[in-house]
């Protein structure tokens, strides 16, 4: 056994006895989705557990299921049958409102396709799920989320439940985004809408004050490599610096739970090196994370390595 490798496994042992209840208890699980008429299961009968501080690895094909999991964990969709249990909550009896909490509260999300609002900068990006979730001001005493009509009175982040119904349409398994957020894409921008930050950028507004928010942000971003670009707007970076950015705003809340969804999927060997440290940093401090990856560099440094083939979760490895 590797030094590292003692160093995980001491953090899992640790973590099992802080820990008697899993952070993340998946039971039985089943999507079915209607393919010409029939029904399948894009997840079939999955059972899976996580503890905090426990890196996980889903590997599989294409349309096998991986990334209908993700989804059901995050309750963007909702089960045939089974149960997501995640924070001692039952995902699929949650209200939108109580999903949405969790989201900005429990859970980090690096989804496979960029959502990165188009309107606002890199840095505000960052620091939205902190605005969401309650913790802090918006950068210029205006909720970029609230003029983005992206919020419920209380102020949390809403994707209504109709669209569910838009998930997965073709029933084959792949990631899928509400068109609530889609549409705030980079490469969506309205230029009819007015920018949110008007008339200075987040970074320049904050330049002569001390805000923990923008600390955070720019500590995050920095450690990516991409802390130059705060001021610059999804349309002006590459795909991996969007990668990076949407990274940096996964972690800003310090979320129990970590899903990345290919999270090196646009990264060269060098920027995986770093984003794959960082995530293995996280899980040692005690961060569920829960990637699916094709990417054979990235396995080195999880703990348990499942296979989804057909709906179906084996494990393959555990250190």
């Amino acid at each position: 056994m590797t030094q590292m490798d003692q160093t995980r496994a001491t953090a899992s042992a640790t973590t099992m006895q802080d820990h008697e209840t899993p952070l993340l208890a998946i039971h039985d699980l089943t999507r079915e989705f209607k393919r010409r008429g029939e029904a399948f299961a894009a997840v079939d009968h999955v059972d899976l557990t996580v503890d905090a501080g426990e890196f996980i690895a889903i590997v599989g094909r294409s349309g096998n299921g991986k990334s209908t999991l993700l989804n059901l964990i995050t309750g963007l969709l909702k089960p045939t049958s089974g149960s997501v249990t995640l924070d001692g909550r039952d995902v699929a009896s949650l209200s939108d409102r109580e999903i949405s909490a969790l989201r900005n509260t429990v859970i980090g999300f690096v989804p496979q396709s960029h959502t990165l609002l188009g309107n606002l900068t890199v840095l505000d990006n960052v620091i939205l799920p902190a605005v969401l979730g309650g913790g802090g001001k918006a950068p210029v005493g205006r909720d970029p989320s609230t003029a983005l009509g992206m919020t419920d009175d209380d102020g949390s982040l809403v994707i209504p439940s109709e669209a569910e119904e838009s998930f997965a349409k073709t029933g084959d398994g792949s990631s899928v985004i509400p068109s609530e957020v889609e549409e705030f894409s980079e490469t969506q921008v309205d230029p009819d809408m007015p920018d949110v930050i008007a008339p200075m950028h987040a970074a320049e507004s904050h330049a002569s004050e001390a805000d923990p928010l923008v600390d955070r942000a720019t500590e995050l971003l920095t450690r990516l490599g991409v802390a130059d670009l705060s001021a610059c707007y999804p349309k002006e970076l590459s795909g991996g610096e969007m990668r990076r950015v949407s990274i940096a705003r996964a972690l800003m809340n310090d979320p129990k739970l970590l899903i990345a969804d290919e999270p090196t999927g646009d990264l060269d060997a060098e920027s995986t090196a770093i984003v794959m440290h960082l995530l293995r940093e996280t899980a040692d401090r005690g961060t569920a994370v829960l990637m699916v990856t094709h990417d054979p560099d990235a396995l080195a440094y999880v703990d348990r390595r499942y296979r989804m083939d057909r709906g179906a979760l084996v494990l393959e490895r555990s250190v």
